[in-house]
């Protein structure tokens, strides 16, 4: 059960992380770069390029879709489960779409190009949405106590760090085809074929792998849309948490989308390191999952998420100066990802874990079983900080993004700088031991017994 959902949320982590790596390098590549300019970089209204506006376009769609996959899943009574038959109908367009992304009918710059980025852009993101959403919520549907929740949380974080790996590999594997004789742009395109398809197989694993009626102890919900949209919204816990998550994935999708341009601008190094440094960012993290998991089943989750986005602010001011210190270039970019791979550990697992709690207090507290929408809400906030964090970038890159001419490059770090430091401050004021206190007390309740001191606790 643990590994099929894992699985999944790893295939899903490819197609976000195509996106979010390749997308503005592909269209939008540096003079070094062999490939050519696919879009116009013309600013429009002062400030945005044509990447950063299709990329805000395709979201538009989101705000729509995404409380209405969670609403229609949370009520589902379908005979395989609340979550498993959405990610059945996401799983293959999603995968599709991804892919044709890095298909443009002209192969050189040409507004055709923009067109058909924008007519991708929603059924592209409705699929993943019936996917992401569904998926996201078995976390919680599937985890019977917080250990348990922890530990799924800890293994599809796992497995969404292995996802950005093999994102990252379609740049080693296209030098494969051009060794070939492929051109450089249909070898990148093969490259993402390739792994889209991997991609859509690790997708499909738990549709067939995990039997939800089984193992998950949820019900439908009888909530109507109006009462579960305004129940979530007025969550105190959930407002705290979203806002810091928000900071957290557009932060990642500066420093992810940015990477290709750190090595290869800023410190003039070969493209093909980049899947080397994000190979050893997710090998470094793996490596501290356990240790991860352990501290916050002992201590506290959010200590650690502060901590996490405090050493990412200094991670990102130290990209400011890329290429400038007195150590070898690759060095550099070593320091700098095995810094990072310290908060992406915490930060790929304890706040997946706190919305399961989350999701798992209100339902406990409430009586209804609306954790979809939460996990709605998130995957909503996700892909429109992933949206900021590349329009943030694509932005960046109209003051600067070739060698010698790098401004646009270097400024990325010190949005990210402001990014990480506003989230600690923001989540300072999540209350973790008032909802551990009363989700407690409600397990108790709920078990049958008489909870004691179910006041809520002080804030922390």
């Amino acid at each position: 059960m643990i590994f099929g959902l894992s699985f999944g949320h790893g295939g899903l982590s490819v197609l976000i992380n195509l996106l979010g790596i390749l997308l503005v390098f592909f269209y939008l590549p540096p003079k070094s770069a062999e490939l050519p300019q696919l879009v116009t970089d013309t600013v429009f209204l002062f400030a945005l390029n044509a990447i950063a506006l299709i990329v805000a376009a395709g979201r538009l769609s989101d705000a729509i879709t995404d409380p209405l996959v969670a609403f229609f899943s949370d009520k589902s009574t379908h005979k395989r489960g609340r979550r498993i038959p959405f990610m059945a109908v996401g799983a293959i367009p999603a995968a599709i779409g991804t892919m044709l992304m890095f298909f443009p009918p002209v192969g050189e710059e040409s507004g055709w190009n923009i067109v058909w980025l924008l007519a991708l852009q929603v059924p592209l993101f409705i699929s993943l949405t019936l996917y992401a959403t569904p998926a996201f919520s078995l976390v919680a549907d599937l985890g019977r106590t917080p250990e348990e929740r922890l530990d799924l949380a800890t293994w599809t974080s796992v497995f969404w760090a292995g996802g950005i790996v093999v994102a990252a590999m379609t740049t080693p594997m296209s030098a494969l085809f051009q060794s070939f004789g492929a051109t450089p742009i249909r070898s990148w395109q093969y490259s993402v074929a390739v792994v889209c398809t991997l991609a859509l197989l690790a997708m499909l694993v738990p549709i067939f792998a995990i039997d939800e009626p089984r193992w998950s102890r949820s019900e439908p919900s009888a909530v109507p849309l109006r009462d579960s949209l305004k129940k979530v919204s007025s969550n105190p816990f959930f407002r705290f948490y979203l806002a810091a998550d928000f900071a957290y994935f557009c932060g990642l999708t500066i420093i992810q989308t940015g990477m290709l341009f750190y090595v290869t601008v800023l410190l003039e190094l070969d493209e093909g390191l980049t899947a080397l440094y994000l190979l050893m960012m997710v090998v470094l993290a793996m490596g501290l999952y356990p240790i991860v998991n352990k501290i916050a089943k002992a201590r506290s989750g959010k200590q650690l998420v502060i901590a996490a986005f405090a050493i990412s602010s200094i991670d990102f001011f130290a990209v400011i100066f890329l290429g400038n210190y007195p150590i070898p270039a690759w060095l550099q970019a070593g320091l700098i990802i095995a810094i990072f791979s310290i908060p992406f550990a915490i930060l790929s697992v304890i706040p997946g874990w706190i919305l399961s709690d989350i999701a798992e207090h209100s339902a406990k507290t409430t009586g209804d079983a609306t954790a979809g929408m939460f996990f709605a809400a998130r995957t909503f906030m996700q892909k429109i900080s992933q949206t900021v964090g590349v329009i943030v970038f694509a932005l960046l890159t109209s003051f600067g993004r070739d060698v010698g001419d790098d401004l646009g490059i270097r400024l990325s770090g010190l949005a990210g700088v402001v990014l990480y430091a506003g989230a600690a401050i923001l989540f300072f004021r999540y209350n973790e031991k008032r909802l551990q206190s009363e989700l407690a007390a409600a397990e108790v309740a709920h078990a049958g017994g008489s909870p004691s001191g179910s006041a809520p606790a002080s804030d922390d």
